[in-house]
């Protein structure tokens, strides 16, 4: 997971880069950089029916190749349209890694330590990201943002090598249940309209990052190479963060994590629109780095408290539906208002609703590591 994410971290912030090559404004790069969040939300159910029918191993390696297709469209694309179909195979590629990392876990390891397992696994990945940057800055410097694409494709390639070694669990999928997708929202639709509405909003707060920030950086004069520095520091801070965030769920409950997460995320997007200069973008990314951390792990646990045995992949589908769903909404809501006002409101707006996220977690969230049976529905 750290392999394929090391790609993704180099070339995330490239994409809106890249996007400006071809021509277009601030605005409209924002919501080309949403599309893949949009892959995820289209391919989310889909792959809790993939992950049901052919396990974690072929899923990762349909994954895979979906990803690499939308990597090498992005490198080569000749105009925007071709651009933001690739921009959509990674994001459909993204939500079959995701959902099937996170099946396994929830297999093989006991509720009480969840925290700390999804919180490591969602480390492995932040370190990815953290690295993705320093890795990434050679070969921007001397290509341009083509480099870290190159780099992400043959991440992607080899992280599915070694994942297509891992041995598979027996008996733990079934080709047998034939019921349509949409059933598994409709049976589970109030969980999912209310404590999907926080994972909602973390995968705003989450997502926005990789447009807002390059985009700012830009408006204030940040060169591509420094930008992809930048967002290695935050890398550091969301690495740092991901043990102890697992510590912190399995001690002290899902809610005491995640409302502190989400009160730094709005702190984070408040100080952005004050800073003009690459140390002043650098601090806002870093407490932005800090609150990715400390939510490290926060979603896919919550999903694990609360997915049926029955049905577990095609449940947390759903459920990352709800995250991704986020991350496809944050990037498009910075697009969209940077085309039509300054592109500090975006900022503040994200702010405000990182604060929202939090009053969500404070209601709907258990207290206690196990969330009680009354929250099934």
């Amino acid at each position: 997971m750290a392999v394929y994410s090391i790609g993704f971290g180099a070339a995330a912030p490239m994409y809106v880069l890249r996007a400006l090559e071809l021509g277009v404004s601030a605005g409209p790069a924002g919501v080309i950089v949403a599309l893949t969040g949009l892959g995820m939300v289209l391919a989310d159910l889909p792959a809790g029916r993939i992950v049901e029918r052919i396990g974690e191993r072929g899923a990762i390696a349909v994954g895979s190749a979906v990803g690499m297709m939308g990597v090498v469209a992005a490198i080569f694309a000749p105009n925007i349209g071709v651009l933001a179909a690739g921009m959509l195979l990674i994001g459909a590629s993204g939500a079959v890694w995701g959902l099937a990392r996170q099946s396994y876990l929830v297999a093989v390891v006991p509720p009480g330590d969840r925290g700390r397992a999804m919180s490591l696994l969602a480390g492995a990945s932040r370190f990815g990201l953290f690295c993705g940057p320093f890795l990434g800055a050679v070969p921007v410097h001397v290509m341009g943002p083509d480099g870290a694409l190159w780099l992400q494709l043959g991440a992607t390639g080899l992280s599915a090598a070694a994942m297509l070694s891992i041995r598979a669990i027996d008996g733990e999928y079934s080709a047998s249940d034939t019921q349509p997708l949409h059933t598994v929202v409709l049976e589970n639709r109030r969980l999912l309209g209310t404590w999907g509405s926080a994972a909602l909003v973390v995968g705003a707060a989450r997502s926005a990052r990789l447009a807002l920030l390059p985009l700012w950086a830009a408006h204030v004069g940040v060169s591509a190479a420094t930008t992809s520095l930048i967002f290695g520091v935050a890398g550091a801070m969301d690495v740092l963060m991901s043990y102890p965030a697992g510590v912190w769920l399995d001690r002290y409950g899902r809610r005491a994590t995640g409302v502190p997460a989400m009160v730094l995320f709005a702190v984070g997007y408040a100080i952005l629109p004050l800073t003009s200069s690459a140390l002043a973008v650098a601090a806002s990314a870093a407490v932005l780095g800090v609150a990715n951390g400390l939510s490290n792990g926060l979603i896919m646990t919550v999903g694990a408290d609360v997915a049926p045995d029955g049905r577990r992949a095609e449940f947390l589908g759903a459920w990352r539906l709800t995250h991704d769903l986020g991350s496809f909404v944050g990037p498009t809501a910075v697009g969209v208002m940077s085309a039509v006002a300054v592109l500090g409101a975006s900022a503040v707006t994200l702010s405000l609703t990182s604060v929202l996220g939090a009053a969500a977690m404070q209601r709907w969230f258990p207290g206690v590591p196990e969330p009680p049976k009354s929250a099934r529905v």
